[in-house]
């Protein structure tokens, strides 16, 4: 069990373009050979946009992309037509496949707080594809076959005890409130990268959301 704090995350974009980033893993010009990936995992990325900010036009591939909004509205629009809005408890998946443009930006009046999580696929290439999933429940875990993954999302009262999965590899992120997972207690932009394929469990000590990557590929570190 490896446990991250959010004060570790690297700083990206900076506050007077609108956005600010923080990354957990390497991206962009943060480099760091022992936090490339983990699993599936290229990235997991907290995003923070005012309004009107946003990212520009920009190309994407062999990447499965996976949006979670925590606060506002995120407008979304690619190069294969699709436009949407996504809102908080809605799950955006834009698979790149072998090339796609995209737009990403807060149209809306209220500040903009996303987590967006990059996977490797398991096979490069094909035909870019996108999905809207609205209101997902706790209950139902998301599927990302291209990468071998689930998403599980965790919405917890105090007290609330909740199964984390073995897997090959697990990945926790902690979106908002307190949680003690395993022996760790974590906060908000906490995350916890689990080895091994032994289950454990998670008890909110606050309300709490909790986001679970459940990766079956034990090929990769």
């Amino acid at each position: 069990m490896d446990v991250r704090r959010a004060a570790e995350r690297y700083r990206g974009q900076d506050p007077p373009t609108g956005v600010e980033s923080w990354h957990a893993l390497s991206f962009g010009p943060y480099y760091d050979p022992d936090n490339l990936r983990f699993g599936a995992v290229l990235a997991c990325n907290e995003e923070r946009l005012a309004p009107g900010a946003g990212f520009d036009e920009h190309p994407h591939s062999h990447t499965e992309i996976v949006t979670w909004v925590v606060a506002g509205e995120l407008t979304h629009q690619d190069s294969a037509g699709n436009r949407t809005t996504v809102r908080p408890g809605d799950v955006q998946r834009l698979s790149a496949g072998a090339g796609v443009r995209h737009v990403e930006r807060n149209d809306g009046p209220e500040p903009l707080v996303f987590v967006q999580m990059w996977l490797a696929p398991v096979r490069p290439g094909g035909d870019p594809a996108y999905e809207i999933v609205r209101g997902i429940a706790d209950s139902t875990p998301y599927a990302v076959p291209e990468a071998a993954a689930l998403l599980h999302v965790r919405r917890l009262v105090p007290g609330e005890r909740t199964a984390v999965p073995g897997a090959a590899h697990l990945y926790a992120h902690v979106v908002r409130g307190e949680v003690r997972l395993g022996p760790a207690e974590l906060g908000p932009g906490d995350a916890v990268r689990i080895t091994g394929g032994e289950e454990t469990d998670a008890v909110a000590l606050t309300e709490a959301e909790l986001l679970l990557w459940e990766m079956a590929r034990a090929d990769t570190a």
